[in-house]
C-alpha cells in the first residue's frame, strides 16, 4: 500500500512544478504528517525530492528527475491502455498522436509486460453508438476538438430550429453520448455554461484569441448535471398506474429509470395481490402509451382517463387478433 502510494506522490511531483503538503495529503488521502515522513522516505531511496520551506513553500522534484514506467503491474498497465477510445480518438483527428502515445508507453514498460495492449484489447471493446443507428462523424468535429485542447475561442454556427444562430463560444469539452457528439461551452460574454450538439453545427471558425479556463470547472459533473435536469425537463405529464410485482421490476427498464425509482419510492403498501399504485411522471401521453405498452398486462392505467380509454381499446384490438372462432 505504501509503495504504491509512493509511486503515486513521485509522479503527481513529476506533472507539476511544485505541489504544497496539503494538496499532496488531499491528492493521496493521507495526513500532511504522513505527506512529509513519505517524502523523507523517497529522499533516503535516492528520489531527489526537494522541500521548500515557508508559507509559500512546498515539494518538487530537482534536477529534472523523471521516473519510467518500470513500477507498472501487470493490471495497471492493462488498465493504461483501456483508457484508449480508438473510434472516438480517430473521430476527433487524434488516431495518430494517440497511437504515438502508446507506443512509447510500451516501450517504457518492463518486457513481461509487453503484451498489456494485446492482453487488454482481447478483454474489453468499447462500442460507444447506440443500436440500430448509424454512427456519423460530425464534419466539424475534429475542428472543434482542436479548439479544446488549445483553449481557443470559436465563432460557430448551428441550427436551432428553422433558424441559423451564431455564438462566439470557449470551448471547454467534449462528450461522447451513445454514439452522439456534444460541446460544453462558455458563451463570451456571458457568465453561463451551455451544451451544442455537434452535428447542428454548420460552422466554426477557431480564433486566435485563448480564453483563460475556469479551474473550478468539472467536465464530467458539469455533464451529470446537465443530463439529469434535461431528463426532468421533458416530464411534463403525470400517469397514475397499477402494477403487478413484475411490472415493479421491469417499469425501470421502460420508462426513465430515475422517474420510475422516485415513483416507487413515493407508492403506498401493495394490495391483497401485490398491486401498487404509482404516479409516474411521464413525456407526454404519447410517449408513455408507447413506454408503458411494454409492460403489458403487468400495468393497468388508472389516469389520465383518455389514455386509460387508449389503452382499453388496445386490449380489444389485441383480444381480436388473438381469438380462435373454430365455430
Amino acid at each position: 500500500m505504501r509503495a504504491a502510494r509512493l509511486i503515486k506522490m513521485v509522479l503527481l511531483l513529476q506533472s507539476r512544478p511544485s505541489m504544497t503538503a496539503g494538496e499532496l495529503a488531499r491528492e493521496l488521502e493521507v495526513s500532511e504528517r504522513t505527506v512529509t515522513r513519505d517524502a523523507q522516505a523517497l529522499s533516503e531511496a535516492g528520489v531527489p525530492v526537494y522541500a521548500d520551506r515557508g508559507r509559500a513553500g512546498g515539494y518538487r522534484l530537482v534536477g529534472g528527475y523523471r521516473t519510467r514506467l518500470t513500477g507498472l503491474g501487470r493490471s495497471e498497465a492493462e488498465a493504461l491502455f483501456l483508457s484508449g477510445v480508438p473510434g472516438a480518438l480517430r473521430e476527433m483527428g487524434l488516431a495518430d498522436v494517440a497511437s504515438a502515445a502508446r507506443l512509447k508507453a510500451s516501450a517504457a514498460l518492463l518486457p513481461s509486460l509487453r503484451d498489456a495492449p494485446e492482453t487488454a484489447a482481447q478483454r474489453f471493446h468499447l462500442d460507444a453508438p447506440a443500436w440500430f443507428r448509424e454512427p456519423e462523424t460530425p464534419r466539424l468535429l475534429p475542428v472543434l476538438a482542436g479548439a479544446v485542447w488549445a483553449d481557443r475561442s470559436v465563432t460557430a454556427r448551428y441550427r436551432r430550429g428553422e433558424r441559423e444562430v451564431e455564438r462566439t463560444v470557449q470551448p471547454y469539452g467534449l462528450v461522447l453520448k451513445a454514439g452522439v457528439w456534444y460541446l460544453c461551452a462558455r458563451v463570451t460574454g456571458a457568465d453561463a455554461f451551455r451544451t451544442y450538439r455537434i452535428d447542428r453545427f454548420t460552422g466554426a471558425d477557431v480564433l486566435d484569441e485563448r480564453f483563460e479556463r475556469d479551474p473550478d470547472f468539472d467536465l464530467s459533473g458539469f455533464w451529470a448535471e446537465q443530463a439529469e435536469r434535461f431528463a426532468r425537463s421533458i416530464l411534463r405529464a403525470e400517469v397514475v398506474l397499477r402494477l403487478s410485482p413484475d411490472g415493479v421490476r421491469r417499469l425501470p427498464y421502460a420508462v426513465d429509470p430515475a422517474g420510475a425509482r422516485e415513483a416507487l419510492a413515493a407508492a403506498g403498501a401493495p394490495d391483497a395481490g401485490g398491486w401498487v399504485t404509482v404516479t409516474l411522471p411521464v413525456e407526454s401521453e404519447e410517449v408513455a402509451h408507447a413506454q408503458l405498452t411494454a409492460l403489458g398486462p403487468e400495468a393497468e392505467v388508472l389516469a389520465p382517463a383518455r389514455l386509460r380509454e387508449r389503452f382499453a381499446a388496445d386490449a380489444v384490438r389485441a383480444a381480436a387478433l388473438y381469438r380462435r372462432d373454430d365455430g
